[in-house]
Order: structure tokens, then sequence, then C-alpha cells
């Protein structure tokens, strides 16, 4: 029997738009033979189904379920394609956990955690993981940018420490320019992170468990256009991606060590897609990590499994079979 699969998108912040991108090419990649697929559309307005003649159905929130005609359609397993709050900082997470519900991404805490960019590099930091200098500020906390810049040396990066997609962030060079550059961070979020710049190139690794085993995806080398890779870089083709990179070995293996550790140090789950900085000196710098990283056709990770020679179908299986092993039993065989 096929399961039931809910493909929950949007959200609560503008990532919702890229969140529509990504849960299109997870739907027309969703192999319809294993799985009847309901793509929920979570919203502050609603949450609801669309029905194939335009309907909007509510889901029923006590129970996440889905009443369609005289049949209650009750859900296997949630696949996440959706950025941002509340499906990628553990909200949903920890909601469906309540429900006893599987889903495809990493748990309610390691959603959270990784979801603060802040918490994220001092956890990475704990490990021995090695990330940026910086400064983590509040919006109902005084800050003095002369103390900043005593502390942090330009270049430095300022973004938003909560959210993704580089909305908010700006690239600092002199010190006059950090006001300006909080204001705008402090604009998305009431947490901001300040760091400094580590010079290198810059990659982008996939990574995900599979029957019980991680398995690290070719890598991603990027390189913005812009002075960074920002919100246009990423999603209005800014940037140049070059899947599997051109790097020897010893940068390749020291890339997916880190990767690999990292995955393991937070306890992830499903997919996630981890930044990098290579320095010469000092091998990879740990940037943030994302838990729900982008699916849309142009996407890196559907480039890295490109590139590894599989299909999406067979990958998107591989995430909701691994999902549902790990709860009330497996999928068929892929």
């Amino acid at each position: 029997m096929k399961k039931k699969i809910a493909l929950v998108t949007g959200g609560y912040s503008g990532e919702a738009t890229i969140s529509y991108r990504s849960a299109q090419t997870i739907y027309d990649n969703l192999d319809k033979s294993l799985f009847d697929v309901y793509m929920i559309d979570i919203n502050p307005q609603d949450w609801h189904y669309k029905h194939e003649d335009g309907q909007k159905i509510l889901i029923n929130k006590e129970n996440f379920t889905l009443t369609l005609g005289s049949e209650l359609v009750q859900f296997d397993a949630v696949f996440i394609g959706m950025h941002g709050t509340p499906g990628e900082d553990g909200k949903l997470q920890g909601y469906f956990d309540l429900l006893g519900l599987p889903y495809t991404s990493c748990s309610a805490s390691s959603s959270a955690l990784t979801f603060n960019k802040r918490y994220t590099v001092a956890v990475a930091a704990m490990a021995g993981i090695n990330v940026a200098k910086s400064v983590h500020l509040f919006k109902h906390t005084a800050y003095d940018t002369k103390t900043i810049l005593e502390q942090l040396q330009p270049p430095l990066f300022v973004k938003p420490n909560n959210g993704g997609s580089s909305i908010g962030m700006s690239k600092v060079t002199e010190g006059n320019q950090l006001e300006e550059a909080l204001t705008k961070a402090f604009a998305e979020d009431d947490q901001v992170l300040v760091e400094e710049m580590i010079t290198g190139r810059e990659f982008t690794v996939g990574v995900f468990k599979s029957e019980g085993a991680i398995t690290v995806l070719p890598i991603t080398e990027v390189v913005a256009h812009n002075e960074f890779f920002d919100f246009e870089a990423k999603y209005q083709g800014k940037s140049s991606e070059t899947t599997p990179a051109e790097i020897d070995s010893s940068w390749k293996e020291a890339l997916e060590s880190a990767a690999t550790k990292i995955y393991q140090v937070f306890n992830c789950s499903g997919v996630v897609r981890i930044d990098f900085i290579y320095n010469e000196q000092k091998g990879p710098y740990m940037l943030e990590i994302n838990t729900v990283p982008g699916q849309s056709e142009a996407s890196v990770i559907p480039q890295q499994v490109r590139a590894k020679g599989w299909e999406l179908k067979d990958f998107y299986a591989r995430i909701l079979n691994e999902a549902l092993t790990a709860s009330r039993g497996a999928v068929p065989s892929i």
C-alpha cells in the first residue's frame, strides 16, 4: 500500500517564496508509485491543501489530518519543504513529535540550534571545528560599534542571527559602514551576528543519512558575482557553481571529513547543506548549517544529486525511507 505523504511548504517568513519553489521540485520528483503526495501550504492565514478543482481544504491542526469528502487522510510521514520559520527552526518538528508523525528533517532540538547561527558556531568551536571570530548582538541590549571594531577586524559580515537565504546580510569593509549594516540586519531579526571574514574559496557540501549510513554528496564550489553569496547570488543567478568542485584530493577529504563530523556533532537527520570557506593555511571553516536546503531545480542539492549519477526521484525516496524506517516502518526499497 502506498504511503500518504504530507509535503509541507510556505511558512511565516520572507523565505516562503523560495519554499514554494523547493516544494514544487520535490513534488514533481516524488515517486507517485510509492507515495500519495499532498502538498500542504502552511502560512499565517491558514493551513490548507489545495484540491485539484481549486478548492482549499483546511488541515485539522489538532491531529494534522485532512478530510476529503468522506475520506479522512491520515499521513504516514511529512516531507518538509519549508525554509525559515516554522519549518526550519524546530517549531513544526516539535508539533509533529507530539503527534508521533515522522518527518524528513533534523529533530526539533537540532533544527532550533542550527537555526541560531551564533549558537551553531559556538557548539562547532567546542567540537574543534574551525569557525570565524564573531560577536552576538541583541536588539534589546545596548551595543557600541567602537567596541565591536576593537574585538573584530574588518572586513566583516553582518547578518540576522536566525533565518536564511542571506536576507538582511551585509559586508562591511570599513568601520563607518557597520551601523548601517546592523540596522539592516536588525530589521530582519532581534539578534544579529557580526563575523570576521575568512579568506579562501567557498564550498557547500550536502550530507544525508540513508539506511543509517552518512553519505557526503559531491562538493560544490560557489563563486559569487557580487561581493559575497547574498540573496541575489543564491536565487537570481548572480553566482557560479561548479559541481563537483575542481579541487585536489586533500581538500576534498578535509571537506568531507569536516561535513561528516558536523552532521554527527549536531545529530542531524535527513539532508543538510553545510557551507564552508577553505583557507589554504588552516583548512575548512564552517559558516553555517542549512537543515532544509533549497530544492528548486537550480539549487545546490539537486545539482549534487545529479553529479553523483542519481535521479532526484530515487534520492527523495531514500530520504523518506530513512524517516519512516526510524519510526514506523520503511517504504518499499528502491
